[in-house]
């Protein structure tokens, strides 16, 4: 067993020799950045108290005397449960827990024996005084499956799957730590999200593809098609009078004290931010296929490595735009089987802002990759090959 392992930490010595040094310090850099990142704090407090903290607990029994059916699907008032706290100071005690209903099946929960729940704990001193069920406990099954795709994803992309778990983490840490908190305090949501959206694309591309001319055109289509989508989410953001409000959450975000923000410009971000993934993805295809060619044929023209990154392009381009249109509307598929069963007309359908703010959406995000193409294969054929005399 010593042997096997020792063979393998030699292999991967190998393989860490070839990765050149300015890749190696990058990524360090890159996880410098992750650390510091996940140390900043967000500037908005948690809502905590002192006589009040949050536990795992089982659901031991399950009594539902006091639940009024208001409908053959909906319920008010409240459920009351048996459950043993799993975790914190008040951990193998048994108590009761409440559960109210408010009639609205998108905001209430119903448990029943056996189930894991987050709850609140009221105390005093080191009495348990009231237990109230926040809804049920997801965070380890979460955690296995963010771990098993971790561990595919690793498997088989080795070296690049873990650098993409980190651009992953890095994404997920900047929306959370930067993002948010700025749009929050009221910085501008386009210039914000554009500076989002170009820094973690960079980085992403840089760590993922790797230092050099191939991540270069990669990133350079990509920003040309974001810079283009940007720029027609504006446009078509203010010609279509659409109101933020129609994001979700968003006027329960005005009226809890954030009356300053300004919903049809988050809106309007939102926009070129959920189109960035598909446009980076298009230009990385297209820059590693471009590469491959030249790899295969060192002699090609710059003209014929750009006319093959074309062709790559325009069977991608098909692919992608369908995919947004996938994205997009597959959380409003409720809406629409609502609109087809009350009979809905289509042109009262297709007027109707979250309708519009859909396609707005779809088609703004395909104008980009379609503009990504021709700008990330011109990038590729210019850098991948040598000029002919």
């Amino acid at each position: 067993m010593q042997k096997i392992l020792l063979e393998m930490l030699e292999k991967k010595a190998a393989y860490l020799k070839k990765i050149p040094l300015r890749e190696l310090i990058f990524n360090l850099i890159v996880i410098t950045f992750v650390v510091f990142l996940a140390l900043m704090p967000t500037g908005f407090q948690e809502n905590t108290y002192s006589d009040s903290m949050r536990a795992v607990a089982k659901v031991l029994e399950v009594n539902n005397d006091n639940l009024l059916k208001t409908a053959s699907f909906v319920f008010e008032g409240e459920q009351v449960c048996k459950v043993e706290i799993l975790d914190g100071p008040f951990k193998g005690q048994q108590t009761l827990a409440h559960n109210r209903f408010m009639g609205r099946m998108e905001m209430d929960k119903s448990f029943t024996q056996g189930d894991k729940a987050l709850v609140v704990i009221d105390y005093t001193d080191k009495n348990i005084r009231n237990v109230t069920m926040i809804d049920h406990y997801r965070i380890n099954l979460e955690s296995i499956l963010i771990g098993i795709f971790a561990i595919f994803l690793i498997l088989f992309a080795r070296w690049t799957g873990a650098k993409a778990l980190l651009s992953f983490l890095m994404t997920v840490l900047m929306i959370w730590k930067l993002l948010v908190p700025l749009l929050l305090k009221g910085w501008n949501p386009i210039i914000i999200s554009l500076y989002f959206v170009v820094t973690a694309t960079s980085i992403i591309i840089f760590l993922v593809g790797g230092l050099n001319r191939q991540s270069i055109a990669a990133v350079l289509g990509s920003l040309s098609g974001t810079l283009l989508t940007t720029i027609l989410a504006i446009i078509s953001g203010h010609s279509f009078k659409i109101h933020g409000a129609v994001l979700p959450y968003s006027e329960s975000l005005l009226y809890a004290g954030y009356a300053h923000l300004d919903l049809t410009q988050i809106l309007i971000a939102v926009v070129f931010i959920a189109s960035a993934g598909a446009v980076m993805d298009l230009a990385m295809d297209i820059a590693a296929a471009v590469h491959e060619v030249v790899e295969s044929k060192p002699d090609i023209t710059t003209a014929e490595a750009i006319l093959s990154g074309l062709n790559v392009g325009r069977k991608v381009v098909g692919t992608m735009t369908t995919t947004l249109l996938f994205a997009y509307t597959g959380g409003y598929i409720s809406l629409l089987m609502y609109f087809m069963a009350q009979g809905t007309p289509v042109v009262d359908i297709l007027n109707l802002k979250y309708v519009s703010m859909e396609i707005m959406h779809t088609i703004v995000g395909s104008f980009g990759l379609v503009a990504v193409a021709p700008f990330t294969a011109l990038a590729s054929g210019i850098l991948l090959t040598k000029r002919a005399v």
